[in-house]
């Protein structure tokens, strides 16, 4: 009796493992984590842990609104943990670190001119004042991973029809630059200004994919329209409207995001060449180094 009731519960407890198991694995296809996912969350991480370590008196300032003597949890900025937490599992869903690198690349170079380009005219100011601030350049690259997540559910799911993106395409960007034009009127001497204007003209009149470009400038809008609600609420950032946050802000996410994608486009035939000069060059390192080892033997 004793032995059958011992194999009872050892076979209960493979099959709820296997249930657990089972699932979990269900699970991360369900959320498109690989490998490459853990590595991307890590480098997130460590972005995250030396940006605090290398502005330390930020940290300490921010700590310094706790109140202990309250519960925790009331205190949190719950709009900061949802976004953090999205962005998060947003980035790990069906990583390529290769296609991922160039996207990085890309998001860090165009968020840096863009934070100087604002910063620089006073369209926007950092509670910091500084012009720009260096650690807000890395969440640029991080939301540009989390756009390109978005841009691949939504082509899933968006239809497929040519000529209706074509004409949503044309509504959509001449809409955005003519509040563009509006936002950065008082600024239009400055050359940064004349030069964003002129990029973003440049590229709304020469579009590649109409319904890419509309699902991309929807993604990056959708993401950056909470990115801008916590960043001026919280006045972390403040533009010089005092809107909270301005709808030209919003959509200029879209656009920078649309930026970005072109500008991969053209980056990504380089991007080859290099990856396979490195390659040639490393074979011919190794084998340089097999006939010396051979030689010396």
């Amino acid at each position: 009796m004793l032995y059958n009731g011992l194999m009872q519960f050892n076979l209960l407890e493979a099959s709820v493992n296997s249930t657990k198991t089972s699932l979990r694995r269900r699970a991360i296809a369900f959320l498109g984590w690989t490998r490459s996912s853990y590595f991307l969350m890590s480098a997130f991480a460590a972005i995250v842990f030396v940006i605090g370590v290398v502005w330390w008196p930020l940290v300490e300032a921010n700590l310094g609104y706790i109140d202990w003597s309250r519960p925790l949890w009331a205190q949190l900025d719950w709009l900061l943990v949802g976004i953090f937490v999205a962005m998060s599992l947003l980035i790990m869903a069906g990583p390529d670190l290769k296609a991922d690198a160039l996207i990085v690349l890309v998001g860090a170079a165009g968020g840096l001119a863009i934070e100087s380009w604002g910063t620089q005219t006073r369209l926007w100011t950092y509670f910091t004042l500084e012009r720009p601030p260096l650690w807000i350049i890395p969440a640029w690259p991080i939301a540009s991973l989390s756009i390109d997540r978005l841009v691949r559910s939504l082509q899933r799911l968006a239809p497929t029809s040519f000529y209706k993106f074509r004409y949503i395409y044309w509504l959509l960007f001449t809409a955005f630059y003519a509040l563009m034009l509006i936002f950065a009127w008082p600024t239009a001497d400055r050359s940064f200004t004349l030069m964003a204007l002129a990029l973003c003209a440049l590229l709304i009149l020469t579009p590649t994919d109409h319904r890419l470009a509309v699902l991309t400038f929807v993604a990056g809008a959708g993401l950056g329209y909470f990115l801008e609600l916590w960043g001026t609420t919280r006045e972390c950032w403040t533009y010089y409207t005092r809107q909270t946050p301005p709808l030209f802000a919003v959509l200029a996410h879209g656009m920078a995001a649309v930026a970005f994608w072109r500008t991969g486009l053209l980056v990504k035939p380089l991007q080859a060449k290099l990856i396979e000069s490195i390659s040639e060059n490393w074979q011919v390192l190794l084998g340089c180094h097999s006939e010396r080892s051979e030689e010396s033997h």
